[in-house]
């Protein structure tokens, strides 16, 4: 594992672009995996601009992202499809058959993991992983538990992730209870992971993954198992080192 720490959040998101650039410069074609979230964003507007100038091109290459919530139409703007399209999709040249998230509104939501799974491994697996950091350690949607779960699954969000992202809604009613994630098999099976992280808020769940136990409680100590994996950190999500 690899750490490296940035003054800002600005600075991690350009760190990351670097990083997410050089992979589709030596494999056009390569297999994407995204995230979501308030974190990635400054690495999306720095690829935006990176393409814009004409130093990265996503023509060839295929995306996958980690999650979506379950129940929620898809033109909802608290949606990862939304999100997606709206902060990064719409401003670069990915193929739009290229680009594949979890159907959260799938009539049968066990067939739709397995389904994604099963696309997943025919593009091949993922080459370079993107991933947050949840204040409870979780990745994807992956919550703490007393298991690591292998494939893509549903799940029950915990209160701790309600609230967390109860900012994006108008009530906290409104934050959908369940969601389509990724399994942490699924994650680890990418060639390289890159974590981002930033802010307080981060620095306790960014200590436990790095510092203690490989534990299901803090699924991203999982990420420690695997031979390429890098933490972008401002200094304030480093903080507990």
């Amino acid at each position: 594992m690899q750490v490296h720490l940035y003054d800002s959040s600005a600075q991690v998101g350009q760190a990351a672009a670097i990083l997410i650039g050089a992979q589709l410069i030596g494999k056009p074609g390569s297999v994407l995996g995204l995230a979501t979230g308030s974190t990635p964003i400054p690495t999306y507007r720095e690829l935006i601009r990176m393409h814009r100038a004409g130093a990265v091109d996503f023509s060839s290459a295929v995306s996958f992202n980690l999650d979506e919530y379950c129940r929620l139409p898809e033109q909802h703007p608290c949606s990862y499809h939304y999100f997606m399209r709206n902060e990064f999709f719409n401003h670069v040249n990915f193929a739009p058959s290229n680009t594949h998230m979890p159907n959260g509104n799938a009539v049968d939501l066990l067939a739709e993991c397995a389904r994604y799974d099963q696309v997943i491994a025919k593009a091949g697996g993922i080459d370079l992983q993107l991933l947050g950091i949840g204040r409870n350690g979780h990745i994807g949607f992956n919550e703490p538990s007393d298991q690591f779960v292998y494939g893509c699954h549903v799940v029950k969000l915990t209160p701790s992730t309600i609230q967390a992202n109860r900012r994006f809604f108008d009530t906290e009613a409104d934050v959908p209870r369940e969601a389509i994630s990724l399994g942490i098999g699924s994650i680890i099976s990418a060639k390289r992971i890159v974590l981002l992280a930033t802010g307080y808020d981060k620095a306790q769940a960014v200590c436990r993954a790095i510092r203690e136990d490989i534990d299901p409680a803090t699924q991203a100590s999982i990420l420690r198992t695997h031979p390429d994996v890098i933490f972008l950190l401002d200094r304030a999500a480093a903080s507990k080192l």
